[in-house]
């Protein structure tokens, strides 16, 4: 079992950075696949970014080449690098993480830390 815990969430100004960062309890290494979802205010949660197989990174095209995702898996860490954030950025942001990509029913989830942008 993993419990994740989100941080580093906060109200930031459009064009700002903000890095977010997600504690693991255990090891994630044998976890494959990491990932960041969000979840505006009104809408469904969505993936965003994610790590797998490796070294493979998926990225939506709202946040490609803006947000970027990685992992320690000595310090057993998952971070989200956000840049020139957009007010439509504004959301709660989730990390996951799981044995499979595209499996999410069956990742670890955290709680959540709401990031807001603002004009």
């Amino acid at each position: 079992q993993v419990r994740l815990v989100e941080s580093g969430g906060g109200l930031v100004q459009a064009g700002e950075s903000l890095t977010l960062a997600c504690a693991a309890s255990g090891t994630i290494s044998p976890l494959d696949a990491v990932a960041w979802f969000r979840q505006a205010p009104g809408k469904q949660r969505d993936l965003i970014a994610g790590l797998h197989d490796g070294d493979s990174a998926h990225y939506v095209d709202a946040v490609k080449g803006r947000f970027t995702v990685s992992r320690d898996n000595v310090k057993n860490m998952i971070y989200l690098q956000m840049n020139n954030l957009k007010i439509e950025d504004t959301a709660d942001y989730y990390c996951a993480a799981g044995y499979v990509w595209g499996d999410y029913g069956s990742y670890y989830w955290g709680q959540g830390t709401q990031v807001t942008v603002s004009s």
